[in-house]
């Protein structure tokens, strides 16, 4: 079944414009200028919450790519691309990277040299940071924030349309990423509820939750939390 549905994505279900869109959202070098941007807005527009959002999501990729290492390394599945000859899309190289949009990419079917070329297939790298994203943009931002599973799912299809990765490397990391996003957010949590109250008790009182959406009113510090 995952063969067979890596087939399908990879070898039939292809189109020139799903060829540069796929491969697009897979470079990260052309979206690193926005997420950067975004960042840096929300640290200093963004009030707490988007002061918190982004020191939380940060620390959180940075575990994360310790962790995908780890996994990495102990299961070693090899990729598609290093057991059999699967098409493969490549974006032509351009500075800036962006305008990489506007030329035809190349497309051709891997070979032996491409066997030693990428690191082992699960987990999914790029899934697990998307999934990550999409968890913290939907507990920081609710409406809005949920928009943004969108994009996970599109990444998460486009490294099977690619070659890079088993459909059940995508599916097995996209539960794996939702449960450690909930622990380290949960543990956030509770290192603020800590730390806040302790070191910072008038911005503890006015955000006694790094996910919940304050009026930003004051409270005495032994009142109930109101409800989310």
């Amino acid at each position: 079944m995952d063969q067979s549905l890596f087939h399908l994505i990879n070898g039939q279900w292809t189109s020139p414009l799903l060829d540069l869109f796929m491969a697009a959202l897979s470079d990260s070098k052309i979206w690193e200028p926005l997420f950067v941007a975004v960042g840096v807005s929300a640290l200093f527009f963004g009030g707490f919450r988007g002061r918190a959002f982004v020191i939380c999501l940060a620390l959180s990729l940075l575990i994360t790519n310790e962790l995908i290492d780890v996994l990495k390394s102990a299961v070693d599945r090899p990729r598609p691309k290093q057991v059999e000859n699967v098409r493969m899309v490549e974006l032509q190289r351009t500075h800036p990277p962006f305008l990489t949009l506007f030329k035809k990419p190349t497309i051709r079917f891997s070979d032996s040299s491409d066997r030693n070329q990428s690191g082992p297939s699960f987990p999914s790298g790029h899934m697990a940071t998307n999934t990550i994203i999409a968890v913290f943009c939907t507990l920081f931002y609710r409406r809005r924030g949920w928009l943004y599973w969108f994009i996970t799912a599109a990444v998460g299809y486009s490294r099977i349309y690619l070659g890079s990765h088993w459909p059940s490397d995508v599916i097995a990391t996209f539960f794996l990423s939702v449960g450690e996003s909930l622990l380290l957010i949960a543990l956030f949590e509770s290192i603020w509820r800590i730390v806040g109250r302790k070191w910072m008790p008038q911005l503890f009182a006015r955000h006694p939750s790094l996910v919940g959406h304050s009026n930003g009113r004051a409270r005495p510090l032994g009142a109930p939390q109101p409800p989310i």
